[in-house]
């Protein structure tokens, strides 16, 4: 049978190439005339192209770059993809030689080397947002170390304690979040380029200078690995998944505590939706923005992951293009939700009225009742519970604070001990307060001021550390532009 079509099928090119195409455009043309530049002074310098003949297609890729309006091309299907139209213009100029600058390499390297420049530019993007998200968090941390509200358990109301305490807890697991992120973006720093289609390459090549000049730590050893090992992606959504889970609990206590019935966070006008009907609602919309985007965000890093389930380890186009591309909207996404948290958490505040309200409502100063009664009253934790407890049922059932509630507290107190308490109504409204209850709570995690500023100041530190191995890694990709763009004229100049 003879067969007589033509590539590319029209549905094909369609459904599959352009798409490609048009990805390509948008991600990968730049880091591809990189590659091109790198792979050209490694090819002179180790002698595998003449001078001369490096020289010329120096020249036609410079020309190439400069004819091209890469956001007008419009697939057609008379190349496969961007790379053979690139080397299609090439030839164009140079006839065969067009052809020799792909000597010793494939575009198995050349596309997870491209795949890893984007990464690791949206991946620092991303990390620079969280740590500013962080550093913000600090700062109204500070702030707010003093500023009583509720922490509640079980969607309950539990203990008291300081807004900045709650935020040092979210800064802790965002810090921690931070680390893995900034962990798989080093998983990105060593370079595919020379491990050509699998097995390297039977030409001199230096791929040392290869990840050099293209701003990688150094190169990828194994070869078969350089195409087939995708932790570098999975690694990456990983990481950049569990900060949106863990984001997305936070912007969860927002919605509770902003609700009417618990009112214990303002959100400010800039930040509040009205009713189109309803002219007495608040509505924090920003809030089921952040909350939606983020469980977008993890979704669209599950999916790339998940991709990559069961797929055989060879070079495969399920870690390539379009997984990549559609990986990549993740970012965005992400993006929003942590540039809308670092605007939203700083502009909210306290509402104080309605921390007292339900502090005096749910008693939730008694735990350090029980705890002053083992320390000053010499009863065992039991006892002490118990008479907390008797106390706590009888205050709540007269909606009276806790403070108020020295009668019932020497009435339990006589009913288990069999004596009254050397502890006065004086003493015993300074125990209950909630001022008392978060200064005595000094130990290391605690939020009194103390420890609390402590706490702070290690954040900072660690933020510090995260900021400081970026900067390594940016600097390392700066240099390297700076180092191939002074050996690229120094060939466009022999």
């Amino acid at each position: 049978m003879t067969d007589t079509s033509v590539f590319p099928d029209p549905t094909y090119k369609e459904t599959v190439l352009a798409p490609l195409f048009e990805g390509v455009k948008l991600h990968y043309a730049g880091h591809m005339a990189t590659i091109n530049q790198a792979h050209l002074v490694m090819l002179i310098e180790t002698g595998i192209l003449s001078t001369d003949d490096g020289a010329k297609i120096a020249v036609a890729l410079r020309d190439v770059e400069a004819a091209t309006d890469i956001g007008a091309l419009t697939y057609t299907g008379e190349f496969e993809d961007y790379f053979f139209y690139v080397e299609a213009e090439l030839r164009s100029r140079l006839g065969d030689l067009g052809g020799a600058l792909h000597t010793a390499r494939s575009r198995n390297d050349m596309d997870h080397t491209l795949f890893k420049m984007v990464l690791r530019t949206k991946a620092e993007g991303l990390l620079s947002g969280i740590v500013g998200l962080s550093n913000a968090l600090v700062a109204k941390a500070e702030a707010e170390a003093d500023t009583l509200i509720v922490a509640f358990t079980h969607g309950q109301p539990a203990q008291p304690t300081t807004f900045g305490h709650y935020l040092g807890a979210i800064i802790e697991v965002l810090n921690r979040d931070a680390a893995r992120l900034s962990a798989a973006i080093e998983n990105l720093g060593h370079c595919p380029m020379g491990a050509a289609a699998i097995t390297t390459s039977g030409f001199p090549i230096d791929r040392r200078r290869m990840a050099n000049l293209l701003g990688f730590e150094g190169p990828l050893v194994n070869s078969y690995g350089c195409i087939a090992s995708v932790d570098y992606v999975t690694g990456l959504y990983s990481a950049m998944k569990l900060v949106f889970l863990h984001l997305g609990r936070v912007v969860q206590d927002m919605a509770f505590w902003s609700s009417f019935e618990v009112g214990q966070l303002y959100v400010p006008n800039s930040l509040v939706q009205i009713s189109s009907i309803m002219p007495q609602k608040r509505n924090p919309v920003p809030i089921e923005h952040m909350r939606h985007l983020s469980s977008v965000t993890v979704g669209r890093c599950d999916m790339v992951v998940n991709t990559m389930h069961n797929t055989p380890f060879t070079d495969m186009n399920d870690s390539e293009g379009e997984v990549q591309q559609v990986g990549y909207e993740a970012f965005e996404s992400g993006r929003r939700v942590i540039d809308l948290l670092t605007a939203f958490l700083p502009a909210c505040s306290i509402n104080e009225t309605n921390v007292r309200r339900n502090t005096d409502a749910a008693c939730i100063t008694i735990t350090e009742l029980a705890d002053t009664l083992v320390r000053e009253e010499g009863l065992t934790f039991r006892q002490a519970h118990e008479i907390a407890a008797k106390t706590a049922r009888v205050v709540i059932a007269q909606s009276i604070p806790l403070g108020d509630g020295f009668e019932a507290f020497t009435a339990a107190f006589g009913t288990e001990v069999g004596q009254g308490p050397a502890m006065g109504e004086p003493d015993f409204r300074r125990v209950t307060s909630a001022e008392n209850f978060v200064a005595v709570r000094n130990c290391i995690g605690g939020p009194a001021p103390e420890a609390l500023a402590q706490a702070l100041s290690h954040y900072g530190e660690e933020l510090n550390a995260i900021g400081a191995a970026q900067r390594v890694r940016v600097d390392r990709i700066h240099s390297a532009a700076r180092r191939l763009d002074t050996a690229f004229t120094s060939i466009l100049e022999t």
